[in-house]
């Protein structure tokens, strides 16, 4: 009996001694401090013939043009579509709107998007029988007005409609994203005179495989890009997807190889020869990096001053790399990286709050980005010029 138990004592001795011992585990790394871009307020002047509340909700940028949207808020709570256009950011004009239907009037605009220096922009407005969302776009035209393309009815709306998301220029025209009953859907135009839908077709329907969620859009090289989610049948979370589309009309649905985690794509970019795409990875928030038709997983972004779940108010591109924000405190909201893989935080003039009584978007360009941050109680624009990258 003794020799069991002279065993077991020398066992006890040595597992002390390992624990007193032995190396402590290291410390987590500490995260990096965050960048600090000289962020500028940006002062938006009222457009003639309007008074009352700046309603803004999108910003756009390209070929040296920077654009923000919205509406201005009467005193009587009457909206009136309102766009802003400037060469540096820092100096601002408005758009003169040129509505062409009675909703068109009242629009608050959405979603901005660029192509060759010019503005093309969804709208709605809430109306009818049912009061759903009237949708229209808009473009800019040679003379700088924007102009109201009204479409018919079933375009937008009607029993299958969903919703219009987000806009997207590019050398093929423009791409709409968004959903119908059916599952994903796109809207596509050469010139953004009139733009053709496209739904419940092999790779956007819903199919056996799960119900598809398309999220944002972006024109590549070769054609058009969307991103989203699926929930698979039989399953209780979501896996990304990426659909791809040469001519806008046959699309081809991805789902990107995953860890058993509920996974989306919320935003993506063009950066360079790739495409990056941000997105919830479980609990946090991580990015993906496609090259051609291959996609990896990137680098976790977000961490303590982060809201969970995990939400992408944007992404943009700059000339140094790729800028992210998402709901989070001043410190730790924005994101930036130069390759998709590591990223540091980029500290913010204000705090962005998930939550549905907000509005919060980005762009860039070169070594210029542009913040809006609409709580409902006001708007604020804010510019920053300068490298944020290495070198």
């Amino acid at each position: 009996m003794r020799r069991p138990l002279a065993v077991l004592g020398l066992l006890v001795v040595l597992l002390a001694a390992c624990r007193s011992s032995g190396r402590a585990e290291p410390a987590p790394a500490p995260e990096p401090e965050p960048l600090r871009p000289a962020w500028q307020p940006v002062s938006l002047p009222m457009p003639s013939g309007l008074s009352g509340r700046l309603a803004l909700r999108d910003v756009a940028s390209c070929a040296g043009r920077w654009f923000v949207v919205g509406a201005v808020v009467d005193a009587a709570g009457v909206t009136h579509p309102a766009a802003w256009s400037s060469a540096d950011a820092a100096t601002w004009t408005p758009l003169r709107p040129v509505p062409r239907s009675p909703y068109g009037v009242e629009n608050v605009l959405t979603a901005a998007g660029c192509r060759d220096g010019r503005l093309g922009a969804v709208g709605g407005k809430s109306g009818g029988v049912h009061g759903n969302p009237r949708i229209s776009t808009w473009r800019q035209v040679a003379a700088g007005s924007l102009v109201e393309v009204p479409a018919e009815f079933e375009v937008f709306g009607g029993a299958d409609a969903v919703n219009v998301g987000r806009i997207a220029g590019g050398p093929r025209g423009w791409l709409l994203s968004g959903n119908r009953a059916t599952g994903a859907a796109a809207w596509v135009s050469p010139d953004g005179s009139e733009f053709r839908l496209v739904s419940a077709v092999p790779g956007l329907a819903a199919d056996a495989t799960g119900r598809p969620w398309v999220a944002d859009g972006a024109a590549t090289a070769s054609g058009w890009l969307m991103v989203g989610s699926v929930l698979a049948s039989g399953r209780t979370g979501s896996r990304a997807v990426v659909w791809t589309s040469a001519d806008g009309s046959a699309w081809r649905r991805a789902v990107l190889p995953g860890g058993g985690a509920d996974e989306d794509l919320q935003r993506v970019v063009r950066a360079g020869d790739r495409m990056v795409a941000v997105g919830r990875r479980g609990e946090g928030l991580g990015a993906w990096r496609g090259e051609g038709d291959a996609w990896r997983p990137g680098g976790g972004l977000g961490g303590a001053g982060t809201d969970r779940p995990g939400r992408v108010w944007g992404l943009a591109a700059r000339g140094d790399g790729v800028w992210a924000v998402v709901a989070g405190s001043a410190e730790r909201a924005g994101w930036f990286s130069t390759d998709g893989v590591r990223w540091s935080p980029v500290a913010l003039p204000v705090a962005v709050p998930a939550g549905s009584d907000r509005t919060v978007a980005v762009t860039a360009a070169g070594e210029g980005a542009l913040l809006l941050v609409d709580g409902g109680a006001g708007a604020r624009v804010w510019a920053s010029r300068g490298p944020w990258g290495p070198g």
